[in-house]
């Protein structure tokens, strides 16, 4: 008999990177994390992995510690992986494959697309453990502190790479920018210094002015 299978959408979110190639700039890399060891193991049910009767009657899942081990190996994950996170450049789709994929908690999988051009913008499409549970998201980081929460609501975002302009990281352009808010910072600082020698001046100029009363 087929069981219903239930989700644990409500405990530690998967999550995703996405980041330019520092080599080649039509590449884009997409790490992906699972959330939690149950919603590794209700994903290797899903897919044919582990056997259906995991799932317990009231729809909590019977897991071990060998299910993380036997799922990550499977080619099916790999497939599921390059179905449910897409990317795409310039209105064409990106060529994906699965580079690295090793403890999917904790190192996750390395997703890599290449595009037919340098990425400046990329869309990337996440709609991970969705398709098992709407409640389900990610929490997504990119480059200079971009960030996205996906979910079945929100399943595509636009992310800026800098491509077009070949900054990478290390580049002279990284390091221009880094130079201007470190002269910045410095003109802040000098003028903080300014206005306290300035005030130190006034004060002792001000005593010096005052004039002394002898003691009767």
């Amino acid at each position: 008999m087929t069981r219903s299978i239930a989700a644990h959408p409500f405990g530690d979110p998967q999550t995703v990177e996405v980041a330019a190639d520092p080599t080649d700039p039509a590449m884009v890399h997409v790490t992906w994390k699972v959330g939690a060891a149950d919603d590794l193991t209700l994903l290797g049910i899903h897919l044919g992995v582990l056997p259906e009767d995991r799932v317990m009657l009231d729809g909590a899942i019977d897991y071990d510690e060998g299910d993380a081990a036997l799922v990550q190996q499977a080619p099916e994950v790999h497939s599921y992986l390059l179905e449910h996170v897409e990317v795409a450049a310039g209105g064409q789709s990106c060529d994906g494959r699965v580079d690295a994929s090793g403890d999917l908690i904790t190192d996750g999988a390395d997703l890599v697309f290449t595009c037919s051009q340098p990425v400046a913008s990329a869309t990337v499409t996440v709609s991970t453990l969705t398709d098992l549970h709407p409640a389900y998201r990610a929490l997504a980081t990119g480059p200079d502190g971009q960030h996205q929460v996906y979910g079945a609501d929100a399943p595509v975002h636009d992310w800026a790479l800098g491509a077009a302009t070949g900054a990478t990281p290390g580049s002279s352009t990284g390091a221009s920018t880094g130079a201007s808010a470190a002269l910045q910072i410095g003109g802040v600082l000098g003028a903080v210094l300014l206005v306290v020698v300035a005030g130190t001046l006034v004060v002792r100029r001000r005593r010096q002015a005052t004039p002394i009363t002898p003691n009767p």
